[in-house]
């Protein structure tokens, strides 16, 4: 296989994950609390090619090395935390995050982290430590994860019960008659030290990366102590791609795309050239 072919079907694949990871941001332009992913590439295997002696002649003005590429390689994905507009609901669960932090969930018995803020309370259908105990209502998100508090514990609140949070995540509960909200609770919020330190996960989830704990990528302490970030209820994050941005990337991919797989059809057909040859 030649130097052309090789270049053209490394390439191809570096600009299929471009494309893919592209694709991606587009599908979830809509989604609630998304963070949109940017992919970075480097040569892969440049060297300098000599040229044989008999191109070295007088008043010659480019040097003899040529450089010799063997196309691109994804090298990493990052991801762009920055805030996304927020949308007015007039949900009272509806929570959006001013700031650069994450609510804590769980999800299938794992912790996990997200910037969806689209909650709301269902029955509490986890069996009860105390029979005789009031039925209750769990605060999940529109996946059915549960919201956590600062003690790691799902958020839950009396049933029949009118709820309400304030900028700082406190679950505000006021039942029957009561004259005044009591504070019952508080969701888990951290904030954000090292946004490489996470890999996204399904439904619009966040997990730490190998060999990370919570302390690495959020802080000493971090459930536990009171974030930078504010909550607004009634209002939802909205996703920050941009959709014109990623459209002229998608159409850029494709036509490199079309390219290198032209050079690999050329470089092809000179191969089946020079087979077929006879002295």
């Amino acid at each position: 296989m030649n130097n052309s072919m090789i270049s053209a079907k490394v390439s191809m694949t570096a600009i299929q994950q471009r494309l893919d990871v592209i694709s991606d941001n587009i599908a979830n332009v809509n989604t609630a609390g998304y963070k949109s992913k940017q992919a970075s590439f480097e040569d892969a295997l440049t060297r300098v090619q000599q040229q044989d002696d008999k191109y070295k002649q007088d008043g010659r003005s480019t040097p003899m090395g040529y450089n010799l590429g063997f196309g691109a390689r994804l090298v990493n994905l990052t991801r762009d935390m920055s805030q996304g507009s927020m949308k007015e609901t007039g949900n009272p669960t509806d929570l959006a995050i001013e700031g650069d932090a994450l609510f804590a969930v769980e999800a299938n018995g794992q912790k996990v982290w997200t910037r969806q803020g689209a909650f709301h309370f269902v029955p509490d259908m986890r069996p009860k430590a105390n029979p005789n105990a009031p039925d209750q209502m769990v605060l999940v998100n529109d996946q059915g994860y549960f919201a956590l508090n600062r003690q790691g514990q799902p958020i839950t609140a009396p049933k029949d019960s009118t709820v309400a949070f304030d900028e700082k995540g406190n679950l505000l509960v006021r039942q029957g008659s009561a004259a005044n909200a009591v504070i019952t609770g508080q969701l888990q919020m951290v904030d954000v030290e090292r946004p490489d330190g996470l890999v996204q996960l399904s439904d619009n989830l966040f997990g730490l990366d190998a060999g990370l704990t919570e302390d690495d990528v959020f802080g000493a302490n971090a459930a536990t102590r009171e974030p930078q970030a504010a909550i607004r209820t009634g209002f939802l994050e909205q996703s920050n791609v941009d959709l014109t941005q990623e459209m002229a990337l998608l159409m850029q991919g494709q036509r490199t795309y079309q390219l290198a797989a032209r050079a690999l059809t050329s470089s092809d057909s000179m191969a089946g050239l020079a087979n077929n040859m006879r002295a």
